[in-house]
């Protein structure tokens, strides 16, 4: 699957038809599932194939992080305490909004993996995202992002909402681009049952030593 650039983001692309502060829509805990059950198989698939065993870092994060096994360390970053306190894997939980602050609250290079589910498509900046998550992991170290097609719309960004599926392989593609500190980025549909939700991954890794 390509991830080759859409072109330039046009005005407006990573505004939102609520655009009041984050912390109000994600206050109250939403202990559910926002795939239905062959893409959650298919996301705990896709992140046992690249290694997510080491010390992971779940970004925008919640009660789940779809990972197959429990990792050696997994460190959980997301809006709702209540959400990130009952995720049974998490050893750290971390309340940060991304939206109002991208710069990761990590020191450098203290992290194997870094996981993104069903989340990306709400980032405001997520080039400068992308490039903290670079900072963040070991050289070599890899950053994935997996999605479907469902979102919340009023908080979803309008270039996600206004693009199909392909086009928005292609717009993650360019977030790792445009940070500055990947490789280039693979993507994939992975399997799901037919008449599911389908699930699409990107991915890629910092540069070696």
């Amino acid at each position: 699957m390509s991830t080759d650039a859409p072109g330039d983001f046009p005005p407006g692309f990573f505004s939102r038809t609520d655009e009041v502060d984050d912390a109000a829509f994600y206050g109250p805990p939403r202990l559910v599932q926002h795939i239905d059950d062959g893409a959650i198989a298919a996301v705990g698939e896709f992140y046992a194939h690249i290694g997510a065993t080491g010390r992971v870092l779940d970004l925008m994060s919640s009660w789940v992080s779809h990972l197959r096994t429990e990792p050696a360390h997994l460190t959980v970053l997301g809006m709702n305490a209540e959400e990130l306190a009952q995720n049974p894997m998490a050893r750290d939980r971390v309340r940060h909004d991304l939206n109002a602050d991208p710069v990761l609250p990590f020191d450098g290079g203290v992290f194997d993996t870094c996981v993104c589910t069903v989340s990306v498509d709400y980032l405001v900046q997520p080039v400068a995202v992308f490039a903290e998550v670079a900072r963040v992991l070991v050289p070599g170290g890899t950053f994935a992002c997996t999605f479907s097609n469902r979102c919340f719309p009023t908080k979803a960004i309008r270039g996600w909402l206004a693009t199909d599926d392909e086009t928005h392989v292609r717009i993650v593609g360019e977030y790792f681009r445009r940070s500055g500190g990947f490789d280039v980025p693979e993507a994939g549909r992975w399997d799901t049952p037919d008449g599911g939700d389908p699930l699409y991954a990107v991915w890629a890794s910092t540069p070696a030593r």
